[in-house]
């Protein structure tokens, strides 16, 4: 039987944590939760604390800040539900790995990135588990002013554009509402292939 996969998406502090717990709980009581932070500082340090309580304590807890993949397709998860938080940091983990931030080489980067992509969805399709998967949307605000950020901002798009095109459901949170993208996937939304009626039904 094929995974589900469910995808989401949104900016900082819109609700995609709390919101993946809670599903988590409701579909399954083994989780295994995969962690991608690195406690690089003290604020990142009490933000994953903070993340940790909101746990049940009996999940299984995998810190794997990148080779997620590779390291899923060795020893795959013994879980109903495979919850992955999240891949904004895995992707900025890949980058961090390869390339020098002040002078960033783009194709040895997107060469990385490719492949831990690649590498977690072939885990995601021989699991046994349903996953949910977390990322931020980060390509709707200004240009980054320094040629990393840019570098990010385009390969983490890239990133969950692939991620969406495996899920079988894609939402996008705002102000912790999730927004089910997965119903505009064709390009016509959910009027049809006319689109909105001419009265303004929007």
């Amino acid at each position: 039987m094929t995974p589900k996969l469910t995808f989401l998406l949104g900016g900082a502090r819109s609700g995609k944590s709390s919101l993946a717990v809670r599903w988590a709980r409701q579909r399954a009581r083994q989780v295994a939760f995969i962690a991608t932070a690195r406690p690089t500082d003290e604020e990142m340090a009490r933000r994953i604390a903070r993340h940790r309580a909101e746990r049940p304590a009996h999940w299984q807890t995998l810190e794997l800040p990148q080779g997620v993949g590779a390291a899923l397709l060795r020893n795959p998860p013994q879980a109903e539900v495979c919850l992955l938080d999240c891949l904004t940091l895995l992707v900025s983990n890949v980058l961090l790995a390869v390339t020098d931030p002040d002078a960033p080489d783009f194709a040895r980067a997107h060469k990385a990135v490719v492949a831990e992509i690649a590498q977690l969805l072939a885990a995601v399709e021989t699991s046994a588990c349903d996953w949910i998967v977390i990322s931020n949307e980060t390509g709707a605000g200004l240009v980054p002013p320094f040629p990393l950020g840019r570098l990010f901002r385009d390969v983490l798009g890239w990133a969950n554009q692939q991620m969406a095109a495996r899920a079988d459901e894609v939402y996008y949170l705002i102000a912790g509402i999730p927004l089910p993208l997965h119903r505009f996937r064709d390009g016509t939304g959910p009027w049809g292939p006319d689109g909105p009626s001419k009265s303004g039904d929007f």
